[in-house]
């Protein structure tokens, strides 16, 4: 059976995307890329290209599931966490519009099944992008590395839930 995962790296600006295919554990790259909304125009004219984009999107690539990285904010920033909630909303709302199940990871499980520690680097994450869906060059920008990391931690982690059940999925926490 094959498992078809979207990845998602939320933003206002820029949205990556990274579409993968993964057949007896061996993830395949379909399609990457990014979605970059007007930034001149207002923000419910943003909402709605990122509605409209992803849609189309997930019309290409239809997945099984997309995976979202969690909200995280620093308290120093409270409109950057409120503006995110309105793309990562609307992103949502898409997937949902197309009935596809949505997960989402924090970024420090996204680093540990992919690279075996929360504390990864960007780098060793970009790495392990690579080494995974055996690219001879990093994705880019990095909101497209973001995102197929995103897939690819998914797809590890449902891997490790079909091998050892919830259980193994809960000691990647």
């Amino acid at each position: 059976m094959t498992l078809r995962i979207l990845g998602i790296d939320p933003g206002l600006r820029i949205t990556g995307y990274g579409a993968i295919a993964c057949e007896a554990g061996e993830p395949r790259l379909i399609e990457a890329g990014i979605i970059t909304p007007d930034v001149k125009a207002p923000l419910e004219q943003r909402l709605g290209e990122l509605h409209r984009e992803l849609c189309a999107v997930l019309d290409v690539t239809k997945p099984d599931v997309m995976v979202v990285e969690e909200l995280w904010s620093g308290y120093k920033n409270p409109t950057t966490a409120v503006l995110m909630g309105h793309a990562r909303g609307v992103l949502c709302l898409a997937a949902h519009s197309k009935g596809v199940a949505v997960r989402h990871l924090v970024h420090t499980l996204v680093k540990r099944a992919l690279v075996g520690s929360g504390g990864a680097t960007k780098d060793q994450v970009k790495r392990m992008v690579m080494q995974q869906l055996h690219l001879v060059t990093t994705p880019e920008p990095d909101d497209v590395s973001d995102a197929l990391a995103l897939a690819l931690a998914l797809a590890n982690i449902a891997r490790t839930e079909a091998r050892f059940g919830e259980l193994g999925a809960t000691a990647l926490r």
